[in-house]
């Protein structure tokens, strides 16, 4: 078993201007002669390992030496239901184990096995430090904070000024993503740092579809610039905390624009990012349209942001000042706060697997096995 073949498989003469590689390439060479050479043997498989299948030699693919490509995809929800329940069967609960199971999967989409294993432990921690007897729920929640958002600091020193606008920002996330049909459902809003930088953040529970609409970007774009709209808004001014959202708005803009097809004046063409390339494969009259059209694109959407803040602004204070008195506010008091949510949506989402389980005896597969196996393993765990 050869991990991280990519180390020595890249593609021949790829350097470019940059100049080759010839110790790399003489390996490969001789890796490729050594594995024609196990012809002749029996019981000798070759197994490899990369998560960057893309930029490996063509003649190292080729069928004689690696017949088979598998792809090791993350888990999906079915998936990470079977992965918790081996983990789960290691600690103490208070509930069946096909109950956390359910649950569990789906309040972890992305999570690889790593992450789940860790997950488990460190809600096992929690339980240990509480002096609990029985992992629970909640324990396995601030597990899954911990793994994905950071450690919480709770004594990390904030001004009072910092920590009203942390508030008001994290009430404009919130109260947009509520309001906007296509948004992610909201989970969870904290305004207790965690992290290096996080100084606060809102928990929403994607479903892990597979196609995005215009509509559902538009609306993510919109819940991405909440926090920076409600600073306007709310208090009059703007902060730096917004950076990271203004960095995800501007590619999911870009997206929309140089790859998705979904601007009328650059047209249904796509231009994916590459860093391989020297040359963009467009002009540059085709480069600054796609600035226009980008800035456009986010300018417009921040302008009916900031109109929704302003319509729903007395909703805005509202969970900005039960931020700043609880902390953290779960789903049941954001619906106490807010309302039910005006938008129902169609068959079984991860926020309703999250409290109620599997009502369906078998969710629907995205593919069907016995798909023709493609000859390096795909890499991560």
């Amino acid at each position: 078993f050869i991990d991280e073949i990519d180390a020595i498989g890249r593609a021949r003469g790829r350097g470019g201007m940059m100049g080759g590689n010839d110790e790399r390439e003489n390996t490969l060479n001789q890796l490729l002669v050594e594995m024609d050479g196990f012809g002749s043997k029996e019981g000798v498989v070759i197994l490899a390992g990369t998560n960057r299948p893309d930029i490996l030699d063509a003649a190292l693919m080729r069928p004689g030496r690696f017949d088979r490509q598998i792809s090791v995809d993350r888990p999906d929800i079915k998936g990470r239901d079977k992965i918790f329940q081996v983990h789960l069967g290691r600690i103490k609960l208070d509930a069946p184990i096909s109950h956390y199971s359910e649950r569990l999967a789906a309040l972890t989409p992305g999570f690889t096995g790593a992450d789940i294993a860790n997950v488990v432990n460190e809600a096992a921690l929690v339980a240990a430090r509480l002096n609990d007897t029985s992992v629970m729920l909640k324990h396995f929640e601030s597990a899954a904070d911990r793994v994905t958002v950071g450690l919480e600091k709770k004594n990390k020193v904030i001004s009072k000024v910092e920590r009203n606008t942390v508030a008001y920002h994290e009430a404009g996330h919130a109260v947009v993503g509520w309001m906007l049909e296509h948004a992610e459902p909201l989970l969870k809003v904290s305004i207790v740092p965690r992290g290096s930088a996080a100084l606060g953040f809102a928990q929403y529970l994607p479903n892990e579809n597979l196609l995005a609409t215009t509509q559902q970007l538009s609306d993510m774009m919109a819940m991405t610039l909440g926090g920076r709209a409600a600073e306007e808004v709310m208090l009059g001014k703007i902060s730096t905390g917004a950076q990271n959202d203004l960095e995800k708005v501007t590619k999911m803009a870009y997206a929309r624009v140089a790859v998705y097809g979904m601007n009328e004046k650059v047209g249904m063409l796509s231009f994916p990012p590459d860093n391989q390339q020297f040359q963009k494969p467009y002009s540059q009259e085709t480069a600054n349209l796609i600035d226009e059209e980008v800035r456009a694109l986010v300018s417009e959407t921040y302008k009916r942001t900031v109109e929704l803040i302003t319509k729903e602004r007395a909703k805005v204070e509202a969970l900005a000042q039960g931020l700043l008195e609880k902390e953290v506010l779960q789903r049941h008091d954001l619906v106490t706060i807010l309302g039910a949510r005006p938008f129902k949506y169609e068959g079984q989402q991860n926020i309703d697997i999250l409290d109620q389980g599997f009502r369906m005896p078998e969710l629907s597969a995205t593919g069907e096995e016995g798909e023709e196996d493609a000859a390096a393993a795909g890499g991560g765990g």
